[in-house]
């Protein structure tokens, strides 16, 4: 089979991950015989430096003409003025509205051998492997927005709002998901609070008892699920939630697996290319130092290779050699305790393509 991959590698650490990403997707085409076709586009702070946008015209169309998107970052210091009429997350949210990617699917697993490299204690994130579901195209970062003088001074304003249709579409999404793991979905909102989230209980109640009535569900409120994803993370299995809570609540999952850099995202829609990228950003303080960890980069790509492609025995074999390489005890910095060794970039992206090689081999020689 011959993909088309367009890979935005973006702003700070983007371009130095998204190398070993393509390496990696290389070394898996020609183990089962595919040819990938990459072709590079402009997004982000990068792009406005040159031309003066974030997201160009030509990415739009040569994403759309693609199979999947690859994304390394968007953003930095240099970009960095809330104020500016032109930034680089403005790129961001066009693209995911350009390619109609309305669900945000970020796992969060626990490698055994990393169960104390973060904050919480070893036994907490024991057997943690969750799929939160984050809405991406509606709510609050899409809603109606101003200021308007006040008699302080100013009075600013964000909308949050949703539809039934909106919900329903993630939430199938969500419980399809739930289907192929174990079986539970956990709906977040504010309910007790918010009107937009009694529409979302209401209508995810719906959805769900009358299509989904085999899978376990229930609902939380956000402030309670923030607390429970540091008390008890192993108990959850898919989470759903809106635009802003899955935001907050993505980047609070991504410390239990020890680091930011070790997870992946997908967005997907109803059609289309899907965009893959890590979840940890652009990383300026350590860009350039060739010691950004790739393996959130790398684990996109399986997920492009799954969602979009279709080829589960490849996205198989690229997980498979992170999780050999993460028990032989290779580190980038970000992963590593206090003594122990590490090593850049390009050396843990060498060493995942070598693992796919053995991988093949022993399978083969089987």
């Amino acid at each position: 089979m011959n993909a088309k991959i367009t890979v935005l590698a973006g702003d700070g650490v983007g371009p130095e991950v998204v190398n070993e990403a393509c390496k990696v997707l290389e070394t898996v085409a020609n183990r089962f015989d595919h040819r990938i076709e990459f072709t590079d586009a402009m997004i982000g702070g990068g792009a406005i430096d040159k031309l003066g946008t974030p997201l160009p015209e030509e990415t739009i169309e040569i994403c759309k003409d693609s199979d999947a998107v690859l994304l390394g970052a968007v953003g930095g210091p240099k970009w960095d003025d809330p104020l500016a009429s032109v930034r680089p997350e403005q790129g961001l949210l066009g693209l995911r509205k350009a390619l109609g990617v309305f669900a945000n699917l970020r796992p969060v697993r626990v490698y055994p051998q990393l169960a104390k490299s973060g904050p919480l204690k070893e036994e907490l994130v024991a057997n943690v492997d969750m799929l939160v579901i984050r809405e991406l195209t509606g709510g609050i970062y899409f809603g109606d927005r101003g200021k308007k003088p006040d008699a302080t001074g100013e009075f600013a304003f964000d909308t949050m709002g949703y539809s039934t249709g909106e919900v329903e579409r993630i939430v199938r999404l969500a419980a399809n998901k739930a289907k192929g793991r174990r079986n539970k979905l956990t709906s977040v909102d504010k309910a007790n609070v918010l009107e937009v989230s009694r529409l979302w209980r209401s209508t995810a109640e719906r959805v769900m008892r009358d299509e989904f009535a085999d899978v376990g569900f229930e609902h939380g409120l956000v402030d309670a699920a923030a607390m429970h994803l540091i008390q008890r993370p192993a108990d959850f299995d898919v989470i759903v939630t809106g635009n802003l809570f899955g935001d907050i609540l993505t980047d609070e999952a991504s410390v239990l697996a020890g680091s930011m850099g070790l997870l992946p995202s997908a967005s997907l829609g109803d059609s289309g290319p899907g965009l893959y990228e890590p979840i940890h950003g652009s990383a300026p303080d350590i860009a350039g130092k060739g010691i950004a960890n790739p393996i959130g980069m790398i684990l996109s790509a399986a997920m492009l290779c799954r969602e979009s492609l279709g080829w589960h025995k490849e996205a198989e074999s690229i997980e498979a050699a992170v999780e050999q390489v993460v028990a032989e005890g290779v580190r980038t910095p970000d992963m590593a305790l206090a003594g122990e060794t590490t090593v850049g970039t390009i050396e843990m992206g060498r060493k995942i393509v070598l693992a796919i090689r053995e991988l093949a081999t022993s399978a083969s020689a089987a």
